[in-house]
């Protein structure tokens, strides 16, 4: 089974790996490898997300998703969107951008180091506020309870990420400001790219989640106007169910994959620009990546275990903030960007061995215990 759902995952690594080193040696290996790993960690989430979601579509839904859904999220979100992102800031078209990419590299890296700091500002507070989002809400599960306990309790202030995100931004563009002063002010309008970009992923990222919350709240209306119809339904002798599974209900099912896709997709990609600027190595990487999160997604739907690694999805976005704070600083600083692969592997390495640990105190709780006692050494660990 394992190899059937992730044997094209197999076989697109191997020829995405095989493709780097022709491209640009073992380094260019390295590099397409960290970003596989990245993609994979930053998008478990999403993998767990899907699967929740997807197991409540028919066959033929799931099919769709897994299909049509995969080409645009490796095709779109991971390959097309790069070079959009260097095409807007570099004030060019997306057909020169590509040009420029294969044919003229020292031009095209000079246009993405000159738009650094957009991109860098951009995908930083987008980051910035995945991980805000996250962290102060307050969860039944948490991680490390010494700062998510405080922090929850501090997210019961109304719209504090925005807040945070913000005097983040302000503190970015001001010290990015005096910086340039000091130098004879040459590069003084970086400080105000730095803000409008940064103010443009913070809107991006409300306008995201705005339309994921509005999607899911349809798929609530929608599962609970199907439920009273199938209660109708059985009363009458007459199965109307399976119709809308298969139909609205479903659709608005895709739909909101297809958002969540996009929303989660887009740290992976923003993230790249941390490690690379070279698209080539970005699309092989982002590819891989987005391959093992859809047979991720599959493996997770078709044996039907969600919740074995619970510290991972902490892990996974205790990355994106990590990732956040490097892009902001590379608007200044240069960071190694192995150093910036390495950090969301560790993370998600460390997360994956505390859930494991948990498991076995679970375990290790349950023998011990009598099964009446099974609830209270289940809240204990």
């Amino acid at each position: 089974m394992l190899l059937k759902t992730f044997g094209w995952s197999f076989a697109i690594t191997v020829l995405g790996l095989i493709a780097a080193v022709f491209y640009g040696g073992w380094t260019a290996f390295g590099v397409v490898a960290i970003l596989a790993v990245l993609e994979i960690s930053l998008s478990f989430d999403n993998a767990v997300v899907n699967a929740g979601v997807l197991k409540k579509m028919n066959a033929f839904w799931q099919k769709i998703f897994l299909t049509v859904g995969v080409l645009i999220a490796v095709f779109g979100m991971r390959l097309v969107f790069p070079v959009v992102i260097v095409a807007i800031t570099a004030k060019m078209g997306p057909v020169e951008a590509v040009n420029l990419a294969f044919n003229d590299k020292d031009r095209y890296q000079q246009l993405v180091t000159d738009a650094h700091p957009a991109i860098a500002a951009f995908g930083g507070m987008f980051l910035l506020m995945i991980f805000l989002d996250f962290i102060f809400e307050d969860r039944d599960i948490q991680w490390l309870r010494w700062i998510e306990r405080p922090l929850a309790k501090l997210g019961k202030v109304d719209m504090l990420s925005v807040c945070i995100a913000l005097i983040v931004l302000l503190i970015t563009s001001f010290t990015f400001a005096t910086h340039a002063h000091q130098h004879g002010g040459a590069h003084v309008d970086k400080a105000q790219t730095v803000l409008i970009a940064g103010i443009a992923g913070l809107i991006t990222y409300l306008v995201v989640g705005g339309l994921s919350g509005f999607f899911e709240d349809r798929l609530e209306e929608q599962e609970e106007r199907e439920h009273e119809e199938e209660e109708a339904a059985a009363r009458s002798g007459k199965d109307r169910s399976a119709v809308k599974l298969a139909g609205q209900a479903a659709f608005f099912m895709f739909l909101y994959l297809e958002v969540l896709d996009a929303s989660f997709s887009f740290d992976g990609v923003i993230g790249a620009f941390a490690i690379t600027n070279d698209i080539v190595m970005m699309a092989l990487g982002l590819g891989i990546g987005a391959m093992y999160v859809r047979s991720l997604t599959v493996y997770l739907v078709r044996q039907g275990t969600l919740d074995d690694y619970v510290y991972l999805e902490h892990g996974a976005h205790y990355a994106i903030g990590a990732l956040a704070v490097i892009l902001m600083v590379t608007i200044q600083y240069q960071i190694n960007e192995v150093i910036t692969g390495l950090v969301g592997v560790v993370l998600i390495a460390w997360s994956f061995w505390s859930s494991v640990r948990r498991n076995r105190a679970l375990a290790a709780a349950e023998g011990a215990a009598g099964p009446g006692e099974h609830t209270e050494a289940h809240s204990r660990v």
